[in-house]
C-alpha cells in the first residue's frame, strides 16, 4: 500500500482503537451505576429488564407483554 492509502488506513485503525477504549470506559462506568443501585437495594436484574422495555416502542412493548401474559397463562402461572 501507498503512503496516503496507509495514512488512512492507520487513520481508521487509530479511530476505531480510540473509540473501543471509551466504549470500555462507558460499560466500566454502567457496571458501577449498577453496582451503586444494587448497595442500595435495587435488583440489577430488573433494572436491564426495564431498561430493555424502555428502548422499545410502546406497542411493541405491549405486545410483547400480552404475550408473556398469554404464555404464562397457559402455564397456570397467572
Amino acid at each position: 500500500m501507498g503512503g496516503i492509502a496507509a495514512d488512512r488506513l492507520r487513520g481508521f485503525v487509530e479511530r476505531i482503537e480510540r473509540l473501543e477504549e471509551e466504549k470500555k470506559a462507558i460499560a466500566d462506568d454502567i457496571k458501577e451505576i449498577y453496582a451503586e443501585s444494587k448497595s442500595l437495594g435495587f435488583e440489577s436484574k430488573i433494572l436491564r429488564k426495564i431498561i430493555s422495555l424502555r428502548k422499545m416502542d410502546e406497542q411493541e412493548r405491549n405486545e410483547q407483554e400480552e404475550l408473556i401474559d398469554v404464555y404464562k397463562h397457559a402455564l397456570g402461572m397467572i
